[in-house]
């Protein structure tokens, strides 16, 4: 069964942009929880420009009393704060993604011509504190092998690609999605678990929740989005019916 972990990002966005405490983070996971939504997601950045490490430590403390029932995922790339913050709270689920000077967002997975020694014992010493380690890469079959080789227990698809070929035509989307099937098929041949996530919505699910190994998909910009004409509840409620049709 595929999985929703919810990404908040945006609802720090417009805090953020206020300053102050609305709308609260912290409400916003209540409310996709209260929706059924088994993940949450935050992505905490170096300069923080939306979630804050204070919102870190408060959503862990508030999803403590659902583990096993809720998972907790920390995305971001692996700077001793960010490390130093996940051996501390210890999420569910760790996924290390690089991070290009200036980006507004994620633009690509990481490659496998990157360096190995550092970034495999970060992993080794995540895992050894009981948190899954997910890395971030484009459906192509060398970061996939390298992320196994690196001992993470997932990867997570970068799906960007994907929604702007399903954007273009039918054809165009169920060529794109012929790749992601070959990687998710070389994934899991590899004892990988299989994650996914950038710009998925409820067009282009249909499709994409399909993919064959598919454990978890994580979504904030478009649920959120949403959330602005429905509710947030609406939203996570939509999103969940979407990824449960699988």
């Amino acid at each position: 069964m595929v999985k929703l972990s919810v990404n908040v990002n945006k609802v720090a966005t417009v805090r953020n942009s206020r300053g102050g405490r609305v709308p609260s983070v912290l409400d916003a996971v209540r409310v996709c929880v209260e929706a059924g939504a088994p993940g949450i997601t935050v992505h905490p950045r170096a300069d923080e420009r939306h979630i804050t490490a204070a919102d870190v430590r408060e959503i862990a403390a508030w999803l403590a009393p659902l583990k096993g029932r809720v998972e907790f995922n920390i995305e971001g790339d692996p700077r001793p704060d960010l490390l130093a913050m996940v051996q501390a709270v210890r999420p569910d689920q760790c996924t290390l993604v690089p991070v290009r000077p200036g980006e507004v967002t994620s633009e690509a997975g990481w490659p496998a011509s990157t360096p190995r020694a550092a970034l495999a014992a970060d992993i080794a010493a995540l895992r050894s504190a009981g948190v899954r380690v997910s890395l971030f890469v484009d459906p192509e079959p060398d970061p996939i092998r390298w992320a196994a080789e690196m001992g993470a227990d997932r990867v997570e698809l970068y799906t960007e690609p994907f929604a702007r070929a399903f954007e273009r035509s039918a054809d165009e989307g169920q060529a794109s999605f012929a790749r992601y099937r070959r990687a998710a098929e070389l994934a899991t041949s590899l004892g990988l678990g299989i994650n996914a996530g950038h710009d998925l919505d409820l067009e282009n699910l249909g499709l994409f929740r399909t993919l064959p190994g598919l454990a978890e998909v994580s979504i904030g910009h478009a649920l959120i989005s949403r959330a602005l004409f429905v509710g947030l509840d609406q939203a996570a409620r939509d999103y969940l019916r979407a990824v449960a049709a699988a």
